[in-house]
């Protein structure tokens, strides 16, 4: 066959750029600006996030609890049997 798995086709017209694993680095800023950056994305989108799961929460564990109270019996209806 002669060809290995990433030269399959040839694409004309597009250029790939690589940089050598030896020369980048693995976490830079990481400290400095990765987790400022995380904290500020998680403030912006908590507030349009949140709410709908608040009340998604609530809808739940009142549905819930609503059922097991319709699978009750309900003692007045049975007060006057024999």
């Amino acid at each position: 066959m002669g060809r290995h798995f990433g030269d399959l086709a040839k694409i004309r017209h597009v250029i790939t750029y690589s940089i050598s694993p030896f020369e980048q680095r693995a976490f830079p800023n990481y400290f400095s600006k990765g987790i400022p950056n995380v904290w500020r994305r998680f403030k912006t989108s908590v507030f349009k996030v949140a709410p709908p799961m608040v009340l998604m929460y609530l809808t739940y564990t009142w549905g819930n609890h609503v059922h097991e109270q319709s699978k009750r019996k309900n003692l007045a209806d049975y007060e006057n049997d024999q």
